[in-house]
């Protein structure tokens, strides 16, 4: 008979706790009892990650799962742990890209190509540095720009109070 490798541990997660689910994990060494704990905070299930995103139909009071089914398919950053069953666990990393693709998208009227294209220049790295972007944090030649037409503005209102006052 073989000798086993892997120990079958069970994923309970904190809003299912009767699940069935079960994945395997290397059996540790030196005769130590498996003692496998996976936090319930560190993956969250599609359902839980929908409610936190608020992705509530608000006819039907349904969750918006299929949203979040489509952003995968759209965003290659969402990249969810598919275990048996199908199903789908999400990392904090993968739940704050899903904040700022939702904020992107619903808050501020971008498309999902423009989104897509924020994502691609922006690291993720610094994903939650959403004031990173040109209007709010300028460059020192936009600045120049910005200061020139302020110039050129203030200019021009002088000379049409000179005309208006005669």
């Amino acid at each position: 008979m073989a000798k086993k490798t892997h120990v079958k541990v069970r994923l309970v997660p904190e809003s299912k706790p009767d699940s069935p689910f079960f994945y395997y994990v290397k059996k540790p060494a030196g005769g130590e009892k498996a003692k496998v704990k996976l936090k319930a905070k560190k993956y969250k299930t599609i359902g839980e990650v929908a409610t936190e995103l608020n992705l509530i139909d608000k006819k039907t009071g349904k969750l918006q799962t299929h949203t979040i089914r489509y952003w995968e398919t759209q965003f290659k950053q969402i990249k969810p742990i598919i275990m048996a069953g199908r199903r789908r666990y999400y990392t904090k990393k993968t739940i704050k890209i899903l904040y700022y693709i939702k904020s992107l998208l619903r808050e501020k009227g971008l498309t999902i190509l423009g989104v897509k294209k924020i994502l691609e220049e922006k690291q993720l790295g610094s994903i939650d540095d959403s004031i990173n972007f040109g209007v709010y944090n300028p460059t020192n030649k936009s600045k120049k720009i910005i200061k020139d037409k302020l110039k050129n503005i203030s200019k021009i209102i002088k000379e049409l109070k000179a005309i208006k006052n005669g």
